[in-house]
């Protein structure tokens, strides 16, 4: 059987939890800036979400509540999907570059030039990661009333055991 984690355990997890989202949000701002990512709108998506997220992560991390933390949800899944979305165009912007240096690029070697390209292509996994981590600090969140039928169901095998 294994051992389930105490209160306490579980506080610190949390913390680490959104300390992780704070300090990830500033750095990828800080990165990005430097980058100066802000040629066409679609590069300041990432940059618009991560000025969104720092005070909702902050604010999560010091008063979290059932709004606060439906807010921190809310920004996080958009993280997770500016990722992959951006994982998509930073792969096919590489696709067309490699295309115009060597039209005669194909399959695997396509594959492999767009990879390593001018632009990081799995950079955008970085923001998707972040976006993960504020989902599992919120999940089953103390501070989160817990309403649904699933919830009570849970919590009657809990009390079961």
């Amino acid at each position: 059987m294994i051992p389930r984690m105490t209160t306490t355990e579980a506080g610190l997890l949390r913390r680490a939890l959104i300390a992780l989202v704070v300090l990830g949000t500033v750095g990828l701002l800080a990165e990005l800036a430097l980058l100066e990512h802000w040629d066409d709108p679609w590069q300041w998506t990432p940059l618009v979400l991560l000025g969104v997220g720092l005070p909702v992560s902050i604010a999560a991390g010091l008063r979290p509540g059932p709004r606060v933390l439906r807010a921190l949800e809310a920004v996080m899944a958009l993280y997770l999907l500016a990722g992959l979305l951006g994982l998509v165009l930073h792969y096919k912007g590489n696709v067309e570059f490699e295309l115009e240096r060597d039209p005669s690029l194909r399959g695997l070697a396509l594959v492999w030039e767009a990879l390593r390209g001018a632009t990081p292509s799995l950079a955008p996994g970085a923001l998707a990661q972040l976006g993960l981590l504020g989902l599992l600090y919120s999940y089953r969140h103390p501070a989160r009333p817990r309403v649904g039928l699933m919830d009570q169901r849970m919590d009657q095998r809990t009390e079961a055991r």
